[in-house]
């Protein structure tokens, strides 16, 4: 990635509102959310949500898809990770004694739930 599309992304992220919806929009993979739907959870006018929607679209963070008459969203979490990468990718010059926490806590992150078993059904 380029500098100048990684500042996009960032700039992107830095309103509250688009943050907002960014995030909702991670807790709703891979299903996404209709627009209408986002203004809705975040109680923001739909027209406003249309403004921050295709400022994260031309980011490269959400991407939009027509189902009948609504466009549902999604977040592009592929385009969030190699901003993430390109961030760490000279992290720590080489020490992996540092590097290692960071790579761990955003592995742990999206680890599922472990699944604990019930007694009746051992």
């Amino acid at each position: 990635m380029e500098s100048d599309e990684i500042i996009l992304s960032l700039t992107a992220l830095a309103q509250s509102t688009r943050l907002d919806v960014f995030r909702l929009l991670v807790k709703h993979e891979p299903e996404g959310l209709a627009a209408g739907d986002i203004a809705t959870a975040l109680a923001v006018p739909q027209n406003t949500m249309s403004s921050h929607l295709a400022i994260l679209s031309r980011a490269g963070l959400v991407i939009g898809e027509r189902h009948g008459r609504s466009i549902v969203y999604r977040a592009a979490l592929s385009h969030l990770g190699d901003v993430v990468n390109f961030l760490i990718a000279d992290c720590c010059g080489g020490r992996m004694d540092i590097r290692a926490p960071l790579v761990e806590s955003l592995r742990s992150c999206c680890e599922p739930a472990v699944k604990k078993r019930s007694r009746a059904g051992v």
